[in-house]
């Protein structure tokens, strides 16, 4: 192969290489956060940011429960502690740091407590066969 035939395919691959990269970044930007363990429940909260939000809606078909928290204006909400309690066991208490939380745990019946702005909401719900969402507003 002649020199600048060489030079022409480094740089083509050196351009596909860089293209790569920036696609796992701009994806890796639009993940959904790390699964947390507690107890028999795994979850994941997040949602803040166009992309993190977009990625975390589309995520809740393939999880059991998902919970949704917003002013009653729409307003979304962050930090509103959560306590679940039924099917899993023992209470689990988790603070969720997005308005979205995604939820693996085993079928049954539950209660959902969450707290924001000094106001409590509950609201029971069935998990097991359809994935299932509850909104909370505040």
């Amino acid at each position: 192969m002649s020199p600048r035939r060489l030079l022409v395919v480094q740089s083509c691959v050196a351009l596909a290489c860089v293209g790569a990269s920036a696609l796992t970044l701009v994806q890796a930007q639009g993940a959904v956060p790390e699964m947390r363990s507690e107890g028999p429940v795994r979850y994941a909260c997040g949602g803040i940011g166009v992309d993190e939000s977009t990625a975390m809606r589309a995520a809740m078909k393939s999880h059991p429960l998902s919970l949704l928290f917003a002013r009653a204006d729409g307003a979304y909400l962050a930090d509103v502690a959560v306590t679940l309690t039924g099917a899993a066991g023992p209470p689990v208490s988790l603070r969720a740091g997005g308005p979205v939380c995604l939820l693996n745990l085993p079928a049954g019946n539950y209660t959902v407590e969450a707290a924001s702005e000094g106001v409590r909401k509950r609201q029971t719900v069935t998990v097991g066969g359809a994935p299932k969402t509850l909104d909370f507003r505040f």
